[in-house]
C-alpha cells in the first residue's frame, strides 16, 4: 500500500505581501474612522499605497475588510496588556490600556454596527474579541490588586463594564476626550481606601 502523502505545509506569506495587508488595514483603520464603514475602497487602496487589486486579492469584499480591521483592532489591545505590563508598573500599565480601549471602542463604534449586519447575525469576529479583552484587562487588573494600587475587592469583569459604559456613555462629539477623563475617575475611585 502506497504511503499517504502529506499536505504541504501553508506557506507564510511574503514579507511584501504582509507589509501591504498592514498599510491596507491602516489605511482602512482610517478611512472607515473618518468616512464611516461604507468609506471608498478604491480611495482606501490608493491611501495605502497599493492597487485596488491587492486590496481585493487581500480582503475580497468589504465585510472582508471590515472584519480583518476590527480583528487587527482585537489583537492590538490583546497584545497591548501584556507588552505594558512587561514595560510599566502595575496602575501606569492598566491606565494606558484603559487609553487604549476608549482607541478602540472608537473604532468599534464605526465598524460593528456594519459587522453586526452581515448575513448570519453578529460576526464571529465580535464574539470571539470578548474573552479576549476580558482576559486582558483581568490580568492588569489583577496585577495592580497584588501590588496594592487597587483595593483587594476590584473586579475586573466590574472596572471593565465600567469603562465600556463610559465609552458608550455619550454618543456626541469630543466623548473620546471626556472617556480619557472618565478612566483616570474610574481608577481613582478604584484605589485603597485611606486608613
Amino acid at each position: 500500500m502506497p504511503a499517504a502523502k502529506k499536505a504541504p505545509a501553508a506557506r507564510k506569506p511574503r514579507a511584501d505581501a504582509q507589509r501591504n495587508r498592514r498599510r491596507i488595514l491602516a489605511a482602512a483603520k482610517q478611512a472607515f474612522t473618518r468616512s464611516g464603514a461604507n468609506a471608498s475602497l478604491d480611495d482606501i487602496a490608493k491611501q495605502a499605497g497599493v492597487g485596488p487589486g491587492t486590496l481585493y486579492r487581500h480582503f475580497p469584499t468589504r465585510d472582508a475588510l471590515l472584519e480583518a480591521v476590527y480583528q487587527a483592532e482585537v489583537d492590538t489591545l490583546a497584545a497591548a496588556a501584556a507588552e505594558l505590563a512587561n514595560a510599566m508598573p502595575p496602575l501606569p500599565a492598566l491606565r494606558a490600556w484603559m487609553l487604549l480601549f476608549v482607541d478602540y471602542i472608537a473604532t468599534k463604534k464605526i465598524i460593528a454596527p456594519a459587522l453586526t449586519a452581515l448575513a448570519g447575525g453578529p460576526s464571529q469576529v465580535i464574539e470571539a474579541s470578548y474573552d479576549r479583552i476580558h482576559t486582558a484587562v483581568g490580568a492588569l487588573v489583577r496585577r495592580a490588586v497584588a501590588s496594592g494600587d487597587l483595593r483587594a475587592d476590584v473586579d475586573p469583569a466590574d472596572l471593565f463594564k465600567a469603562l465600556v459604559g463610559v465609552a458608550f456613555a455619550s454618543p456626541s462629539p469630543g466623548w473620546e476626550a471626556s472617556a480619557r477623563r472618565l478612566v483616570d475617575i474610574l481608577l481613582l475611585g478604584s484605589r485603597p481606601l485611606p486608613r
